[in-house]
This record gives C-alpha cells, structure tokens and sequence, in this order.
C-alpha cells in the first residue's frame, strides 16, 4: 500500500452544498438563508449568545454564591507504577520526575503521588501529597514519604 493507494472510508466524505443553482436545486433564491434581514447578508456573522440587543441570559441571572475552584490546589499526578522507571534507593523530587518526562506542564500546587500499579524499587520519594495506597506501597518496600522544603526559608 502507497500513500497514493489511501482514501477515505465510504460514506466518510459528503459532497458539498452548492447554493445558488436555480430554484429545482432545492438551494437557489436565497440560498438557505431564510428571508432578508442581518443573517441573510454576506458578510454577516453574529456570537451564538446574542440576542438582538436585548440583556443576554448570563448578565440577567443573579449572580450568588461561592465558588472555591479559583482556590483549589491542583496536583499533577503521578502513579506509583511509572517510579520504576528510576533506580533503587534514587531520591525522586519534581525536578527527577520532570527530567524523566513523568511531569509535564507548567507550575501547579504540586505533584501526588497515586497508587495505581505496583512499585518494585526501593526510592526516596518527595512529594506535595501522598494516596494511602501509594504511601503504603513506597514504606512496604523500605523507602521514605518526604514533603518538600517550603520554598519559604
């Protein structure tokens, strides 16, 4: 099979509308636009939420109550299975686990570590926060659950 040999599967693609072929076509006058006014113009594109001028929905609706979201500490996580990847008796830090591609994206309120999957080597690890069974798994086979150093000495 060549890259020439490639097609879609049948049924994928659909021929285009062709609007404006005479009236029989089923698409001709106006094209599928309805009558006159603004969408019936060329050039014309209005947001979804607009409604003429009038208040918009979200602006008429009392806004009440609190939202904790903006305030939530969100951990990149990490499971338990994936700290195989580093040698026995290795002090693994975010730092390690970015280097070794475990932890991507920007700052965040940490790394947890989770305990999916078995871990297999003895490690140092240091993290924001620990699952009981992540915990459990990394003291069983004799390594350390550190908090990292406050950043604030």
């Amino acid at each position: 099979m060549r890259l020439h040999d490639l097609k879609p599967r049948p049924g994928a693609k659909h021929r285009t509308k062709r609007l404006g072929q005479g009236e029989s076509s089923g698409h001709g006058k106006t094209s599928g636009r309805g009558g006159k006014g603004q969408s019936a113009r060329s050039g014309s594109s209005i947001r979804p939420t607009f409604e003429g001028g009038q208040m918009p929905l979200f602006r008429r609706l009392p806004k009440r109550g609190f939202n904790n979201a903006r305030f939530a500490t969100n951990y990149i996580p990490v499971n338990v299975e994936a700290l195989n990847a580093f040698d026995d008796g290795t002090r693994v830090d975010e730092a390690a686990l970015r280097v070794a591609g475990l932890v991507n994206g920007g700052s965040s309120g940490g790394v947890k570590i989770l305990g999916d999957g078995k871990l297999t080597k003895k490690l140092t690890v240091v993290a924001n926060a620990f699952s009981a069974g992540a915990r459990k798994q990394i003291e069983t086979l004799g390594g350390v659950c550190e908090a990292p150093a406050s950043k604030a000495a």
